[in-house]
């Protein structure tokens, strides 16, 4: 039966072939697809490894983290100043100074009388105490101090267990590790961490025309762009690209190409996938039993798109204009790969900034559009409000081909496909390039 994303729009013959298609959908209907398809496929399917903590970075764990004692693990002052009784050290009240007690000391406890124990920010609070008085707020002469404002119990001291107690998770399977992670797992102790296998994606360009990228082409020949770009493209979503080369538009290596593709966790293929006489890739697909679940989606450039699942592994069809494959792998295989890492699919990197000159675009479909954004330093008004924007042109691109207009870019301008003139001066989002600085 299918579903009601799965209704066949047209039937369309070009020479001797009959192609089915779909209607066209939206790119965030094709980003559901693809999120409800990859949890019946397998999620995480990639496997599970032990990696090294220095080795771990942009690694998606497996196993949650838990802290081996608590932290801190004991109470600890949060400013250099003195550790007191608050009842104490009222303001006006004069201590003496017993000594002092520096981050890594262990320290003495704090006993009776009007006394008082200098104290160094990370340094443990000694027992009697239950407050630390900043240092600026204090007077000091010899040994007497004189406090010029009165204490409250539990100011300045950050409790013993108070960021996470012994055997508690402080970082959960499905995490993506960044620094802050790095940091936290090396906090407790986990030197090794059981993270997901990064899933292979292969990588496979399609086309006649296409040489590879160290070689001469001829006349009338392109180098295999793509290729490299995908692969850079994988390796900044998490996953380990697996090269297959190129295919001539012959279905008989197509389908051997594709079987090798099989073989990893996911694949891609550039180009083949518009309805040309010689665009083979859905008609190989479709003999080796793939189910298709979109090949058409509103978008520009990159609408002749293709998800589908083969022998239990997610296939993607990408145009094979650079441009459009660039658009197409961040919208449609970055979230993939995320799900056969075994992590929730990223959201995509929208912000909003102001639009510098007005733009004029055909309405019907959602353009992506290589654009560049300068970003003004925030500045504080005579309110002290902070203000700062971005402000995004359009460039200048000859079409979904045009690589020199990407270098150029550092985003995509993104149009709403019901608009088609949007004034210089609107607030409009753009998807930022994620490796571009």
């Amino acid at each position: 039966m299918l579903r009601h994303y799965k209704v066949w729009g047209k039937v369309k013959r070009t020479g001797l072939k009959t192609r089915h298609y779909f209607f066209m959908i939206s790119y965030q209907a094709a980003r559901r697809i693809i999120c409800e398809q990859l949890g019946k496929v397998g999620a995480g399917a990639a496997g599970v490894e032990e990696v090294s903590l220095d080795e771990a970075a942009g690694r998606v764990l497996a196993r949650d983290v838990t802290a081996d004692r608590d932290y801190p693990p004991f109470a600890r002052s949060a400013r250099d100043g003195y550790a007191v009784r608050a009842a104490e050290a009222i303001e006006g009240a004069a201590l003496t100074c017993l000594g002092e007690i520096k981050a890594g000391d262990a320290p003495p406890a704090l006993g009776g009388g009007a006394i008082c124990l200098q104290i160094m920010t990370g340094a443990a609070v000694p027992g009697g105490a239950d407050a630390v008085v900043m240092i600026e707020h204090t007077e000091r002469a010899g040994d007497v101090v004189r406090f010029t404002r009165g204490a409250v119990a539990g100011q300045n001291v950050i409790p013993q267990g108070s960021e996470a107690t012994s055997g508690q998770i402080v970082l959960s399977a499905g995490m993506r590790v960044g620094y802050a992670e790095l940091a936290q797992a090396a906090q407790v102790g986990a030197a090794v961490l059981r993270c997901a296998r990064r899933p292979r994606v292969a990588i496979l360009s399609t086309g006649d025309e296409i040489v590879p990228f160290a070689e001469t082409p001829g006349a009338f020949q392109i180098r295999n762009s793509n290729a490299v770009s995908l692969a850079a493209q994988v390796r900044a979503a998490g996953g380990e690209p697996e090269m297959l080369g190129h295919a001539v538009d012959r279905e008989a290596e197509l389908r051997e190409r594709i079987a090798a593709g099989l073989r990893e966790d996911i694949l891609v293929l550039s180009g083949g996938v518009s309805m040309g006489k010689y665009d083979l890739v859905e008609d190989v697909l479709r003999s080796m039993g793939a189910e298709f679940f979109f090949d058409a989606v509103a978008i520009r450039p990159g609408k002749p798109a293709v998800f589908a699942v083969c022998q239990g592994k997610p296939v993607f069809g990408l145009p094979g204009n650079p441009v459009s494959t660039m658009v197409t792998f961040e919208l449609f295989v970055a979230p993939a790969i995320d799900l056969r890492s075994g992590a929730v699919a990223r959201a995509l990197p929208f912000v909003e900034v102001v639009l510098a000159e007005d733009l004029q675009e055909k309405p019907g479909m959602t353009h992506f559009l290589p654009a560049r954004v300068e970003w003004e330093e925030a500045s504080a008004d005579s309110a002290g409000s902070a203000s700062g924007f971005g402000r995004v042109r359009a460039l200048k691109w000859q079409g979904s081909g045009d690589i020199g207009a990407m270098v150029q870019a550092n985003c995509y301008l993104v149009v709403a496909a019901e608009l088609s003139h949007v004034a210089a001066g609107s607030r409009v989002p753009i998807l930022l390039r994620g490796e571009v600085v």
